[in-house]
């Protein structure tokens, strides 16, 4: 679709009965949005300003916040407009980068996740080598791979397929996700390939990896004293729950790009929410909640809120 300046727009057709409930897709868009800034901004804070929780693990914890503030922030503006607008449209250019943003932040979350296990791994299976192996050094380097790796990873796809033709200009959905590839007028090998390596190196190396880690934990754990088992539980125990979360909406986002099947409008959209509200929203409760430390450092933070 074009607007006669050379600017080319894609219509996103994902949303259901949106006429209908205009001002409900509004309203709870707004508020979730409000609600993310909010409580991983909270995490982020309560991270920074408290010496104890400047350790390796409470570090990570805060840059998956970061990136949940930053991928709703290049996500929600948008849907919140599209929301009270006639025609849901958006340019090829911001299309594109809305999908790099998406993934990039995603592989940034799973890698990110496998840095914590490893963190997890050395504290409970090597605790006197722990201050030694987990240094700032180690710290600045997995943070750096975390968020460079991904994103010149996937830049590389988004320019690869940024340059094609386009023959459908109509999106399935309510974001530029991977369903962007089913916009190309012909797809190729090299685009396949690429996807392929991308899933291996951000998706599929890191869940290994995770899954190895929490293997010789819990090997280890079960052979040790009823402290360390404790310290096991209460520390892996909300990355488990946040690593299954992220991975299933992922894997559903992969199947459905990979797959010719149809899926109905209710569905796509339905796991489109679950990304873009329940992902970024889960974790800072989780980590909220099941963290003691951060859980001690919110609770004196309400207290203190509700004496002024």
């Amino acid at each position: 679709m074009d607007d006669g300046l050379n600017v080319t727009y894609i219509h996103l057709d994902g949303y259901v009965e949106l006429n209908k409930y205009i001002y409900l897709y509004f309203v709870i868009m707004f508020t979730a949005y409000i609600l993310i800034i909010c409580s991983n901004s909270i995490i982020v804070y309560l991270i920074w300003i408290h010496q104890n929780l400047h350790e390796p693990m409470y570090i990570f914890i805060a840059a998956l916040s970061v990136n949940s503030v930053l991928f709703s922030t290049a996500i929600y503006p948008k849907i919140l407009i599209d929301s009270l607008s006639e025609k849901q449209v958006i340019s090829h250019a911001a299309c594109f980068f809305q999908w790099f943003l998406f993934y990039s932040s995603g592989g940034s979350d799973f890698l990110l996740l496998a840095a914590m296990a490893y963190d997890r791994y050395v504290s409970i299976c090597k605790p006197l080598q722990y201050p030694t192996i987990m240094r700032t050094t180690t710290i600045t380097i997995c943070l750096g791979l975390a968020w460079l790796l991904p994103a010149c990873q996937v830049a590389g796809g988004v320019a690869i397929i940024a340059n094609r033709n386009l023959c459908n200009f109509t999106l399935k959905g309510i974001i530029c996700n991977s369903l962007v590839q089913k916009l190309i007028c012909v797809s190729s090998r090299v685009i396949y390939v690429y996807g392929l390596i991308g899933m291996f190196t951000i998706g599929f190396i890191p869940m290994f990896f995770i899954l190895f880690t929490y293997t010789k934990i819990f090997i280890v754990s079960s052979r040790s004293c009823g402290e360390v088992r404790r310290k096991a539980a209460q520390t892996c125990l909300p990355h488990l729950i946040v690593l299954i979360n992220f991975s299933c909406l992922f894997a559903f986002d992969m199947i459905i790009a990979r797959l010719e099947y149809d899926f109905p409008k209710a569905v796509r959209l339905i796991v489109t929410l679950q990304m873009i509200v329940f992902s970024p929203l889960f974790n800072p409760i989780i980590y909220g909640l099941k963290m003691t430390e951060i859980s001690k450092h919110l609770k004196r933070l309400f207290c203190s809120v509700k004496q002024t």
